[in-house]
């Protein structure tokens, strides 16, 4: 849920402006949710699937192995995806831009509204744990822009930063490439637990209407933190939607829950990597959980984009144990 606050948040960035030397207390985490007093493994990795450029011939092989993933993880990496890795690399170097090269000032000017549930803009709060303190909710340490991309009647480039001055063409071009590969993905999934390849896209759009699916990409900047060990850059939460398709930079901070109850850091494998997460809307099983994790004189980022719908899709894969997700900024 969104914040709900008459006073204006404070981005992570500005506190940083001071050289803290110990997080304020609304970023503590309590005990039992801090980074040391999780279970990580150091010998698990989530399955890497390579997509052969989606050629016809290996079709049948990597249909298979995304239905077992699917299954036994709800989460993995693909490789020779079709996405030029210079529009990944461009992407990621503005995102970055946007937050490390300007100053917090001129990135107000496209504050979202700390009390409308996803609105779209640049902020710093979006998902908050109520159940943590009785009069207020422990914050994340990272700022975040959120971009509403599809369909293209809530496109509104105006709305998205204007520095640097190719971010608006990159995000809109990004928006369009993420779409094509989430479609051929979600043709994939379908077809490995014995359906029609359109079947998922045309549950999720309501058989070809466009208004009925929606693409958000949220780009997340996780500045270096003091004390990390009593912070998480995103709280452990699942995503909300069909499939949630991420690019990591080369800091490693995305974490996925394993089936045995371990929090798997998610490496970032190469430039041009894509993390495939399996939202609410596709898990049969569980929910799928995200998090991140701080660290100490090191930022970084991530780009998310979420495909959702207006409805509950509910499928069973053969075998049934979906990763939820953490990320340690």
């Amino acid at each position: 849920m969104a914040l709900q606050s008459s006073e204006p948040q404070i981005r992570v960035q500005k506190l940083l402006e001071t050289h803290p030397s110990q997080v304020p207390p609304q970023y503590i985490q309590p005990p039992h949710h801090r980074p040391s007093h999780t279970n990580n493994s150091t010998h698990l990795s989530i399955p890497v699937i390579d997509l052969f450029g989606f050629d016809p011939s290996h079709r049948p092989a990597v249909r298979a192995a995304i239905g077992r993933e699917s299954g036994e993880w709800g989460a993995f990496q693909v490789i020779n995806h079709g996405i030029p890795i210079s529009l990944l690399n461009r992407m990621r170097a503005a995102a970055l831009s946007f937050f490390r090269d300007y100053p917090v000032s001129d990135k107000l000017a496209y504050a979202c509204d700390p009390n409308s549930f996803a609105s779209e803009g640049y902020g710093t709060q979006m998902l908050l744990d109520k159940h943590v303190h009785s009069q207020s909710s422990v914050l994340d340490w990272r700022d975040y822009f959120d971009h509403h991309t599809l369909p293209l009647s809530r496109r509104n480039p105006s709305n998205w930063p204007h520095f640097p001055s190719d971010y608006r063409e990159l995000m809109a071009q990004y928006s369009d490439c993420m779409k094509l590969l989430s479609q051929r993905l979600l043709a994939l999934i379908s077809e490995s637990i014995g359906l029609p390849s359109s079947w998922m896209e045309d549950a999720i759009t309501g058989m070809g209407a466009e208004e009925g699916f929606y693409q958000n990409i949220t780009v997340s900047y996780y500045p270096p933190c003091p004390q990390p060990d009593l912070t998480l850059g995103l709280q452990s939460h699942s995503d909300i939607g069909a499939i949630t398709l991420l690019i990591q930079d080369d800091v490693s901070g995305l974490q996925v829950l394993s089936g045995q109850g371990d929090w798997v850091t998610v490496h970032p494998l190469s430039p041009d990597a894509i993390v495939v997460i399996l939202a609410d809307q596709t898990e049969d099983a569980r929910d799928v959980f995200a998090a991140a994790v701080p660290g100490f004189g090191a930022f970084w980022l991530d780009v998310a984009i979420d495909w959702s719908k207006r409805c509950w899709l509910e499928l069973s894969f053969v075998k049934k144990n979906p990763a939820p997700c953490k990320i340690d900024a």
